[in-house]
């Protein structure tokens, strides 16, 4: 048994682009089955709702007062 994708044959190389492809595929129509759930309910949810505006922005800064001699 070959540890090496170097030394694998041709039917090793087609099992794993099997492999890939077929995660490739349902990782695609699982993002899409969400997507496309999710779109649904938040339009649902967005109607007759009061606009919020943003406020005025706030920094946050720390100083660190560090002095070498």
């Amino acid at each position: 048994m070959t540890h090496s994708l170097l030394g694998a044959d041709r039917i090793t190389h087609l099992k794993i682009l099997t492999v890939a492809l077929v995660a490739c595929v349902v990782f695609v129509m699982v993002g899409i089955a969400a997507h496309l759930g999710d779109f649904e309910t938040a339009g649902a949810m967005m109607q007759n709702q009061p606009v919020v505006k943003a406020g005025k922005s706030t920094i946050f800064t720390t100083r660190y007062d560090v002095t070498i001699r």
